[in-house]
């Protein structure tokens, strides 16, 4: 899969994708992930295949105190994505990736918020890897 480096068959037909908009701010930050790592992947005309991404974004409670006091929580990010040659409108790839993160809820509303936010930012970038992961191997069994 690595033959070549930056300049072997993988390493081109992961530049050669372009990545749709994604929603939200979690879009933006898989986004973002994504076009480090497939390198040119951010543009968007001139590319062969497409990257289309679809999330879902959850915070739920988890522990509970007798008096129905919130103490720690899950973050839940899963995506469904497409990949599809553009020549001929086929879809190589369909597939899901996720990963979720838990927190602790403390008096501190700002520290509650920054660990929802750190959450999603390490979320995002595991997202990505996950993705890109399953990207390359197509790409590798793709004459």
């Amino acid at each position: 899969m690595y033959a070549g480096g930056g300049t072997g068959n993988v390493a081109r037909a992961l530049s050669d994708i372009a990545i749709s908009p994604i929603e939200g701010q979690s879009g933006w930050l898989v986004r973002n992930a994504l076009a480090d790592r497939l390198g040119a992947g951010a543009k968007s005309e001139g590319t062969r295949y497409r990257l289309d991404i679809r999330l879902d974004d959850k915070v739920e409670g988890l522990g509970q105190l007798s008096n129905d006091t919130i103490t720690r929580e899950r973050r839940t990010l899963r995506a469904r994505y497409q990949l599809i040659d553009q020549q001929d409108g086929e879809v190589l790839l369909d597939a899901t990736a996720g990963s979720d993160a838990g927190f602790d809820v403390v008096n501190s509303e700002y520290a509650v918020i920054a660990a929802e936010q750190t959450a999603l930012e390490n979320l995002s970038q595991e997202v990505a890897d996950q993705i890109v992961t399953r990207v390359s191997v197509r790409m590798r069994d793709t004459p």
